[in-house]
């Protein structure tokens, strides 16, 4: 039991890490390997918010959103529009925006360096214990754990129950159906990577509150955040969470069980048995 329920609680700060890529990838087309930068980013936009002002991080929401999504904006509109546009076909785009994005990730790593030095940090929030099930837990997970659900939710929400929502799913599903019936779908593609963008910077914000991180940890998060949106399927938002789910489950069995250090290496393995069998992903629509 207590296995489940430290997946549980690492595996919805992993759901809202990946929503924010499955957005960049699924409906704006753009696979983002400066992804896990943004989520460090954010965590150490928090731990200069906290230390500053000791008030709670979750007050650094409020800042981190707006400016992640105004930085990713500007990213998708200076960077990665003109790639595009000279793009023949969607491989051409993939490679072209692989390339941007892996040096993009070196130039916020060397940003971050220059601006917070290359020490580990963590700051203490709520760090005490909280009894589930008579077991002892860390406070600061658990706050980490609802702030992600309602994050969560509320993005899950948005996409399924308001126009804007409505349009960045037409997008992922059809780009040139959208714009027959008068989507812009440049629009649409910069306000989901913009989007995408916040959501991932806000992980970082509620990882910071338990997780000791520096600079380079960025491409641990990025892997991760890949085989979360690979695995759940890059079509459905759903998938990504459920996937989210697994995979925290899985660190924290192998974690507990065998050795720490293997975590990383048992989220490979369930990666490839799950493309091994049903290689769409998890909630993924088999083509036709």
């Amino acid at each position: 039991m207590d296995i489940i329920i430290i997946g549980l609680l690492l595996g919805a700060t992993y759901a809202l890490m990946a929503m924010g890529l499955q957005l960049q990838y699924g409906v704006a087309r753009i696979m983002n390997l400066a992804n896990g930068e943004m989520l460090i980013a954010g965590a150490f936009g928090t731990f200069w918010f906290y230390t500053a002002s000791n008030a709670s991080p979750f007050y650094a929401l409020i800042g981190v959103i707006p400016l992640a999504f105004a930085v990713n904006w500007a990213i998708y509109r200076v960077l990665i529009v003109p790639l595009v546009r000279r793009a023949r076909n969607q491989g051409q785009l993939e490679v072209d925006c692989i390339l941007a994005t892996f040096g993009l990730s070196f130039i916020l790593v060397g940003i971050l360096l220059a601006v917070f030095g290359g020490e580990y940090l963590s700051y203490s929030y709520l760090a005490r214990p909280i009894f589930i099930l008579g077991e002892p837990y860390g406070l600061n997970r658990v706050a980490a754990f609802i702030g992600s659900l309602v994050l969560c939710l509320g993005l899950y929400l948005w996409l399924h129950r308001t126009r804007p929502g409505l349009a960045l799913r037409a997008v992922s599903v059809n780009p040139a159906a959208a714009g027959l019936v008068s989507i812009n779908v440049t629009r649409a593609s910069a306000l989901a990577f913009a989007l995408g963008g916040a959501v991932t910077a806000a992980g970082g914000v509620l990882l910071s509150m338990f997780l000791t991180f520096d600079a380079s940890l960025g491409v641990v998060f990025t892997l991760k955040a890949l085989i979360i949106v690979i695995l759940g399927g890059v079509s459905d938002i759903r998938g990504a969470i459920l996937a989210a789910f697994i995979l925290g489950l899985a660190e924290t069995t192998v974690a507990s069980l065998v050795d720490p250090g293997l975590t990383l290496a048992a989220a490979y393995l369930l990666f490839m048995a799950i493309l091994l069998v049903r290689p769409e992903g998890l909630l993924g629509r088999r083509s036709s």
